[in-house]
């Protein structure tokens, strides 16, 4: 590029005005806007984290759906904030819930060690917890041990990626802060 088309790209862009380019911006936020609280209002939920693969999930009444949104309980929905693993959201701490598969359902036997968490005999890949997040802070895990799933909770992890924030470190979650269960509906 030469100097002198530079300049003149430079003048192009200085005699746009302001008022110009905020209709085109307020109608593109708006219709983005709206067709989020469209598929949000029709059961679809937009996951862009690594604890699943990238896609689109829908709210599911079946008996099957293994996947399930929900609110992480304190101090662990803080510690998440603070150190932003979530993004902006609608639970009561001001970020999204989290999207995890159920690992472990009331009566069945959890053993959490250095290796990771063990569901009835069977270790599942990348669920050993981690001392440290992504950024080098320290990441206390849940106590290790044997545990007896309850009939009020359920684990939930992801063996999908080994970064995500899940029962590692805050135990069971109760059933009450289930906000919805979930299945696939496209992924990438």
């Amino acid at each position: 590029m030469t100097k002198a088309s530079i300049v003149g790209l430079c003048k192009q862009v200085r005699g746009v005005s302001v008022s110009r380019l905020a209709r085109p911006i307020v109608v593109s936020v708006t219709t983005l806007t709206a067709l989020f609280g469209l598929c949000a209002w029709a059961g679809l939920r937009l996951n862009s984290t690594g604890s699943l693969p990238l896609g689109i999930y829908i709210v599911s009444t079946a008996a099957d759906a293994n996947l399930v949104e929900f609110c992480p309980p304190e101090p662990y929905s803080q510690i998440s904030v603070v150190r932003g693993y979530r993004n902006p959201g609608i639970c009561p701490d001001g970020d999204d819930p989290l999207l995890k598969p159920v690992i472990a359902k009331p009566g069945d036997k959890v053993v959490f060690s250095e290796l990771g968490l063990q569901i009835n005999g069977v270790l599942l890949r990348n669920t050993a917890p981690r001392s440290r997040d992504s950024w080098g802070r320290p990441l206390p895990h849940f106590p290790f041990g044997t545990y007896q799933a309850r009939s009020n909770s359920l684990w939930v992890a992801s063996s999908y990626n080994s970064l995500s924030f899940d029962s590692r470190y805050f135990g069971p979650i109760p059933t009450g802060a289930i906000r919805n269960r979930l299945k696939a509906l496209l992924t990438l």
